[in-house]
């Protein structure tokens, strides 16, 4: 199989040789090319052609309520996998929520979830997700239309566009496609699957969480179709397991230990790494992929876990210690966010179809697809990467450890003055386990290692750690 070259920059810079030039996979090309704006506005107009899909409405009429939109979802995921010649699975993950504060009453919550296996590493798993439950002005108002058009049927018709797209191909690492329900509740589809993959140890490189994708217009008429927001941040959730820890024993099933969090905490602020996190890595990743496969859109990466005070289905998997973002349009408009539907003082409020881009969801469907199809082919990321700190010394020396991955052919050092969002240096030395780089002083810049496969897949950069 043919696999991807996915350079660090757009036009990376190597102080110390030759610049790495982005290439793109057929594959990805291929995959990008099948996710359609009609096919977008056909979920998108289904989804809302439910009424409401709020987590406490009907489930046994077949054309209203959450019922009856996940059974839909269900069926066009199957129509999916049959494409997958055997390799795409959908099952109902389903779980009882008790009464809680959005929860009047036990509630059978389920999650439609699409599997498509991987052929040589399994294990490895990326997810892509939305959520297809939507709800009115009032929360636990089950009787008003809630069409949901744009948060979230956007992110579910994108995940449902992509689903199709990858299921005919074969690919290396475990791709899973998930439409959730209970967000607008408090996240209780995203939070039981996020517990599940934590308690089993399931190996998850990364999570794509889409809410709110389909509109680049905001509520004063700006418009920017060509950029979404990504919201990547991984340090907040370490604090966080640590603070829960002192106040009591976590409730939850964490990917990482309170004392490991401490640990990583630790060397962060020692070493100057606060925007190196996995979840960091993961969004300068995601943010160059997409701006190779599509030219000219921009994904603003953010180094927030998610917009101010307030949050989306990717946040259990990043407290639990999963790389966990989160992609949203580039501005939001109120009036057709958790709206019941009216006209007021002239203006429409609600979430309503009309106010749907599909052409814009698509887009950012497609920058959603270049990531994952970038994640499932690139190598196993090195081991143990370090950084030496025994000499004073205004080189550089890097060390790490091969991963057990036949694939890899070699390395790249990476690295980027600390204020850099992104990494702006490159210098590729083949298969060793170490690397002095002269004269490029540790203490100006921020230095990650990233594994190469022959067919030049490169994987999600390390961040380097001090060693002795």
């Amino acid at each position: 199989m043919r696999q991807i070259l996915i350079g660090l920059l757009a036009v990376t810079t190597c102080l110390c040789g030759a610049a790495q030039a982005a290439i793109t996979d057929p594959q990805i090309e291929a995959v990008i090319k099948q996710i359609k704006a009609s096919q977008i506005k056909y979920y998108d107009d289904k989804l809302v052609a439910f009424g409401t899909r709020n987590t406490l409405s009907d489930t046994v009429s077949e054309t209203r309520g959450i019922g009856a939109a996940r059974r839909w979802i269900a069926d066009e995921m199957n129509k999916c996998a049959a494409t997958s010649h055997g390799r795409m699975t959908v099952t109902l993950d389903e779980h009882i929520e008790p009464v809680g504060r959005r929860v009047p009453q036990p509630t059978n919550i389920v999650n439609v979830v699409a599997t498509l296996k991987g052929t040589a590493s399994p294990e490895r798993v990326i997810i892509v997700s939305g959520h297809y439950d939507s709800r009115a002005s009032d929360v636990l108002d089950i009787v008003s239309d809630a069409p949901g058009a744009n948060d979230d049927a956007s992110g579910s018709a994108a995940v449902l566009a992509m689903a199709c797209a990858f299921a005919p191909y074969q690919w290396p690492a475990t791709l899973v496609f998930m439409n959730v329900a209970g967000e607008e509740q408090g996240l209780l589809g995203a939070e039981h699957i996020a517990e599940v993959a934590a308690q089993e140890h399931r190996h998850i490189i990364g999570m794509l969480n889409n809410d709110i994708i389909g509109s680049p217009v905001s509520d004063d008429g700006r418009r920017d179709d060509m950029q979404v927001r990504l919201f990547a941040d991984g340090f907040t959730p370490l604090l966080k397991t640590v603070l829960d820890a002192q106040k009591a024993a976590p409730t939850t099933t964490l990917a990482r230990s309170p004392e490991e969090s401490r640990k990583m905490i630790d060397t962060i602020l020692r070493s100057g790494g606060i925007d190196d996190t996995p979840t960091h890595q993961l969004g300068r990743y995601l943010k160059q992929a997409a701006e190779t496969y599509l030219p000219g859109f921009h994904v603003n990466l953010i180094h927030r876990r998610d917009r101010f005070l307030r949050g989306g289905d990717h946040m259990p998997f990043l407290e639990r210690g999963y790389a966990a973002v989160r992609f949203t349009e580039p501005f939001e408009n109120f009036a057709h966010q958790h709206q019941n539907i009216r006209l007021e003082n002239g203006v429409q409020q609600g979430d309503l179809s009309e106010f749907v881009d599909v052409d814009y969801v698509a887009r950012v469907a497609r920058a959603n697809a270049a990531g994952m199809g970038s994640l499932a082919l690139a190598p196993t990321p090195p081991q143990d990467v370090g950084m030496k700190v025994t000499d004073l010394s205004n080189d550089t020396s890097l060390v790490w450890k091969a991963p057990v991955d036949k694939a890899v052919t070699g390395y790249r050092i990476v690295w980027r003055e600390p204020g850099a969002g992104i990494w702006q240096h490159s210098k590729d030395v083949g298969l060793t386990g170490h690397e002095l780089l002269k004269g490029i002083s540790k203490d100006n810049y921020v230095f990650g290692v990233a594994s190469i496969s022959q067919s030049g897949a490169v994987s999600v950069p390390v961040f380097a750690q001090p060693v002795k």
